[in-house]
């Protein structure tokens, strides 16, 4: 059963199987929003006691063998290009395919990912309205923003397109030198 932690107190929220096909997103949008060390130690650097500690213990603990991983902070490094992530939706998987292929293909990312099932609520035109939609996870240089949002309003079907970038503040030195190498100057 999966919980939704508000104000430190878990509630169950979701079945198992509706768990299963939404755990990716929940992961990634945690990961993505606060930070993936954060998730496992607090400022004073004890673990966190969370409902969900040992699943994420026994996904991406320590057991086995120590990788060799080359993480980087974004601030302390003059040679990492500031990246961001970039969530963008769509109404369907034909729509973001397309979408996502473009801007590869222009260079203004390195990397898009597409996460199906999603619902959204949201307020247009005085309504409340719920649709299904498809998530584009679009990785790329800050600096490229402005050309990738023209690009989606340009390319996208819907009136005001959700474009809404993120900073990303550190992580593996070889990825981060991948968005580089990968993207347009």
């Amino acid at each position: 059963m999966a919980f939704t932690l508000c104000s430190r107190v878990a509630t169950p929220l979701l079945s198992s199987s509706v768990l299963r096909r939404r755990l990716p997103l929940v992961g990634a949008f945690c990961v993505l929003s606060l930070g993936f060390s954060n998730l496992f130690v607090s400022r004073t650097g004890s673990a966190l006691s969370l409902p969900f500690a040992p699943l994420l213990r026994s996904t991406f603990g320590s057991q086995g063998p120590a990788r060799n991983v080359h993480l980087i902070k974004m601030e302390g490094n003059s040679a990492a290009v500031p990246s961001i992530v970039v969530y963008v939706t769509v109404p369907n998987r034909e729509a973001g395919k397309k979408l996502a292929e473009s801007i590869v293909k222009e260079k203004l990312a390195a990397c898009v990912n597409i996460v199906s099932g999603i619902e959204s609520v949201y307020q247009w035109k005085g309504e409340i309205q719920t649709d299904a939609e498809e998530l584009l996870i679009i990785k790329t240089r800050q600096s490229l923003l402005g050309a990738l949002t023209d690009h989606v309003k340009a390319n996208h079907p819907y009136e005001v397109p959700e474009v809404i970038a993120l900073p990303i503040n550190g992580g593996s030195g070889e990825y981060l030198e991948w968005i580089k190498s990968s993207t347009k100057d």
